[in-house]
């Protein structure tokens, strides 16, 4: 105990217990720790958000100026989606490989100068190059960002915390399709120097994670006890946090990646790579060329943009929000099946009213959001440490094959067969995701990665033991 004597602001003298005084200072000291982690994590997945966003408002002009044909416009489009496919496994292999922490830092420095780059491009097939290196860049982020943090939270709360991630991503997009438009319409910069801004929230990132520790979870994995427990006593509560994150659960196994398709484990990898490419082939194709697509409905194509935008935002909102209440299998099956109908009254609906129309788009477009949330969560629960990183990467490859082949395929699809049967294909989509994840999506809220990631306690349908 210690005495603190009258002060000259009038304090009482009185007892206070050292003890609880150094526990309140350490437990905010871990709540800062991983509010930081959570803030670099998730505006590194906004930084992609913020780049499409920005793209799909200066793809017109853009193609307009270096005279591209609407070939060459979907490859563009659709050119960072290629990369993210390249990016995500062999950035998780490498996560996985050497470890969080270096490559949490490199391929930050890599988007800054890519991002940098895209402001002195004088031809179509240059900007389709450093875009497609952009994409395998923000590929190796969604592996390193979601395997990092999820590797440090604890079980409780780490739904809602991973979940930041994607609601930076829907808010990045709506900034960034704002910011372009005042940029390009409000103060006349050119659509390089527009696309060159997202080389400036990549420094802000950059910042952030200068400093921070190895991935814990990773460390003990690869023999390193005594560093693991050195950072769990500094930045996570030490004893009482490495009982509760269950550290010692976790094996590796000499299989290495193959594991994730050996019997046990391919049907979770199937699982996660479909319900992931049918949540983001329909976003990415509707919204990367959204003005196009609001143009064929004789709609207002930037308030048709903003607003859409707009709700996807709250609608990762309120996933974030209710994600460890509902449950991840609830959250992930219903909003499938309403994107299915809204994307149907679009495409069957003839002769509709305006604000229905719009109204299907808000519906696709806020339920879309809350199910993105799993997109995040889902592959780092489902995958045991030793191939987080790669699972994810894998997973978002796979997703990206969807979203760079439906972002591609759009434009030439609206003027082959009509945007209607566009819309008809994106509602199919949706159901193909909500019958797969009927028959194998675990629920997973609330228990540890140690659990989660264990094959034989793993069964369709049912939560982990």
């Amino acid at each position: 105990m210690i005495i603190f004597p009258k002060d000259s602001d009038g304090w009482d003298e009185g007892e206070f217990d050292m003890a609880q005084v150094t526990k309140s200072a350490k437990e905010y000291g871990d709540k800062g720790f991983l509010r930081r982690l959570t803030l670099a994590t998730a505006w590194g997945e906004g930084l992609d958000g913020f780049d499409l966003g920005v793209l799909s408002v200066v793809l017109v002009p853009l193609s307009k100026e270096l005279g591209i044909s609407p070939v060459w416009a979907g490859l563009i489009g659709a050119s960072s989606l290629i990369g993210i496919f390249f990016g995500a496994p062999i950035g998780g292999f490498l996560t996985d490989r050497f470890g969080r922490k270096q490559l949490f830092l490199a391929d930050i420095c890599l988007f800054v100068v890519l991002g940098v780059l895209q402001a002195f491009v004088a031809e179509g097939w240059q900007l389709l190059v450093v875009r497609l290196l952009l994409g395998v860049a923000i590929g190796a982020e969604y592996s390193i960002g979601s395997s990092m943090l999820s590797e440090f939270v604890p079980a409780h709360g780490r739904g809602r915390r991973v979940s930041y991630m994607l609601v930076f991503w829907y808010g990045g997009y709506l900034f960034s399709v704002v910011a372009a438009y005042g940029l390009l319409d409000g103060l006349g910069w050119s659509w390089r120097a527009t696309l060159a801004t997202s080389a400036i929230p990549a420094l802000v990132v950059l910042g952030l994670r200068i400093g921070l520790p190895e991935s814990p979870r990773w460390l003990m994995l690869h023999g390193r006890t005594d560093d693991a427990r050195l950072i769990i006593d500094r930045y996570l509560g030490g004893e009482e946090h490495m009982a509760e994150a269950d550290y010692g659960s976790d094996t590796r196994n000499e299989a290495g990646w193959r594991q994730l398709f050996a019997p046990g484990m391919r049907s979770r990898t199937f699982f996660v790579c479909t319900f992931y490419i049918c949540v983001v082939t329909p976003y990415f194709a509707i919204f990367t060329f959204a003005p196009k697509v609001f143009e064929s409905l004789k709609l207002n194509e930037m308030a048709g943009t903003i607003f859409a935008n707009g709700i996807a935002f709250i609608g990762a909102i309120v996933g974030m929000l209710t994600i460890e209440l509902i449950g991840r299998r609830q959250q992930l099956i219903g909003p499938f099946w309403v994107m299915a109908v809204a994307l149907l009254v679009i495409g069957l609906w003839a002769g509709a009213p305006p604000m229905a129309l719009v109204g299907a788009f808000a519906v696709f477009a806020f339920f879309n959001a809350v199910t993105g949330n799993l997109t995040a969560v889902y592959p780092i629960e489902v995958f045991p440490t030793d191939v987080r990183a790669t699972g994810v990467g894998i997973a978002n490859a796979f997703s990206r094959i969807g979203a760079a082949a439906g972002t591609f395929l759009l434009p030439v699809g609206i003027t082959a067969i009509g945007l209607p049967w566009c819309m008809v294909i994106g509602a199919a989509m949706c159901v193909i995701g909500a019958s797969v994840s009927q028959l194998l999506a675990p629920e997973t809220t609330g228990k540890s990665l140690s659990h989660t990631g264990v094959i034989t306690r793993l069964s369709p349908g049912t939560a982990p033991a």
